[in-house]
């Protein structure tokens, strides 16, 4: 079952539904309307926040479901699936792929990376995904025993390439350099970009703010004119 997972999202697009407090669209009833909507659109697979976002998706689409749980600890910079807390809560909320921070930083709790994914293959039948910022990180996460890497963080770490563009050299050097599916997720704003991420070897796309946060998509254009006008 979880090889024919991995194989439904080959060179096909995972839309990310997720939505911040400070939102217009944040709420479980929300997610699952865009869940609905990128089902209707073709997307092969979601990734949701939050256990309640899980379930409503769940209930509403068949879609393999990546799964996470954003949770802050004071004094920690990791908080995508930060501890075996969230992890436990992610899978019991119907999670078919787990997505983890899998960099090289701090994480809060009493069990370290390594530790948590012996934890997992121990007690759970779920995939696990590395959301990673840096090629180390990624050729790390492989010896660990993730089943998937992502390149989710790559500009979001201090010490990560900060660009504007998606990290296209972090999925040409990971895809040719693991045996393991690269997801290519992170600033992806086109279908240009999503088709040079396959080019660089990317397994599938995941992309999230512009397909799901309207708000955010309505400033690009407004930002554009205002632009142009004063120009």
């Amino acid at each position: 079952m979880s090889h024919q997972i991995i194989e439904s999202l080959k060179g096909k697009l995972i839309v990310s539904c997720q939505a911040l407090e400070d939102e217009p669209f944040f709420g479980s009833e929300f997610m699952a309307r865009f869940a609905i909507s990128a089902d209707k659109g073709n997307a092969v697979g979601i990734r949701a926040n939050t256990p309640s976002d899980i379930m409503a998706i769940r209930k509403v689409t068949k879609l393999p479901l990546i799964g996470l749980w954003k949770k802050d600890y004071d004094g920690y910079e990791v908080y995508i699936t930060p501890t075996m807390e969230e992890v436990r809560c992610v899978i019991e909320a119907g999670a078919d792929i787990v997505a983890m921070d899998a960099t090289f930083r701090d994480r809060p709790g009493d069990m370290n990376l390594a530790e948590i994914v012996q934890e997992v293959r121990r007690n759970f039948n779920v995939l696990l995904m590395a959301d990673v910022s840096t090629f180390e990180e990624g050729i790390a996460a492989e010896r660990l025993g993730f089943d998937v890497i992502s390149t989710t963080l790559s500009g979001y770490t201090p010490y990560s390439p900060q660009r504007e563009e998606p990290d296209f050299q972090l999925i040409a050097n990971l895809s040719r350099s693991v045996k393991i599916p690269v997801m290519a997720e992170g600033r992806i704003h086109s279908p240009e970009q999503a088709i040079q991420c396959l080019k660089e070897g990317a397994y599938a796309v995941v992309i999230g703010g512009a397909i799901t946060r309207p708000h955010a998509i309505t400033k690009k254009y407004t930002e554009a004119m205002e632009k142009f006008i004063h120009c």
